[in-house]
């Protein structure tokens, strides 16, 4: 993997745009499994809880499984070394943005400031009456369904759910860096949920280079100019190493 390693770092230095585009791999080091594929979440939990339709008729039995699951559970995980080193090359203005399918909020606790949160962050509730946001707290799901403060509506994550949509600022800051960046640098994505699964590839069509990081082949990892096959940790650190990052 180094001439791959040495060839990533120079493209990457040379780049007048870098955007990182990041998939549930990057974090499954923090121990966040995939929701996906072998050994997935929905491969071990029915998803049914996350319908929102079901999530307005049945809140209260919803909340128990999304307490348990993504604050209880996914609550503990940390930072690990590769969303360390995607904030560093963006502290070292390398990279401009990074557009995350991700909901864990681990990029932003690594220090990383310019992320588009494609899918949501589970780190607010909103409500579905008067779509006020608030920051999650222990003491709003203790009692579940949590209750909006301001209306009394129903306070839902702040992140999507089958059956909604995009939201639309995510949406366009994605199709902006698809149009400014000359490198994205896609970090444990399978290519496989839509719409996110179309950014990449619509960048690759206007121009841009396209650096694949994964444990395995994508569905990007045929139109990757280069595809460094490693955990996310170990290569995010060997181009780091590389670039002269600290």
């Amino acid at each position: 993997m180094a001439a791959g390693i040495f060839q990533a770092a120079r493209l990457l230095a040379g780049a007048g745009h870098v955007t990182v585009f990041s998939g549930a791999g990057i974090s499954v080091e923090s121990g966040i499994p995939p929701f996906r594929g072998a050994g997935g979440l929905w491969s071990m939990v029915d998803p049914g809880f996350m319908e929102i339709d079901y999530f307005r008729r049945q809140p209260e039995q919803s909340w128990l499984r999304i307490k348990e699951i993504f604050y209880d559970y996914f609550g503990r995980a940390l930072p690990n070394d590769a969303h360390f080193g995607v904030a560093a090359m963006e502290k070292a203005g390398l990279v401009k943005a990074i557009i995350t399918q991700n909901i864990d909020n681990l990029h932003q606790r690594a220090g990383s400031r310019e992320v588009i949160e494609f899918h949501g962050n589970s780190q607010w509730l909103v409500c579905l009456d008067c779509l006020e946001r608030e920051a999650v707290s222990l003491g709003r799901l203790a009692v579940l369904p949590p209750r909006c403060p301001s209306c009394g509506g129903l306070l839902k994550p702040d992140f999507i759910f089958f059956g909604e949509g995009i939201p639309e600022k995510a949406l366009q800051r994605s199709y902006q860096e698809v149009s400014r960046a000359d490198v994205f640098l896609v970090i444990g994505s399978s290519g496989e949920v839509m719409p996110a699964c179309q950014i990449p590839p619509l960048a690759k069509a206007r121009g841009a280079k396209m650096i694949e990081i994964n444990t395995v082949e994508s569905h990007f990892t045929p139109i990757s100019d280069i595809f460094l096959k490693g955990p996310a940790t170990e290569t995010v650190g060997a181009l780091v190493k590389e670039l002269g990052i600290r």
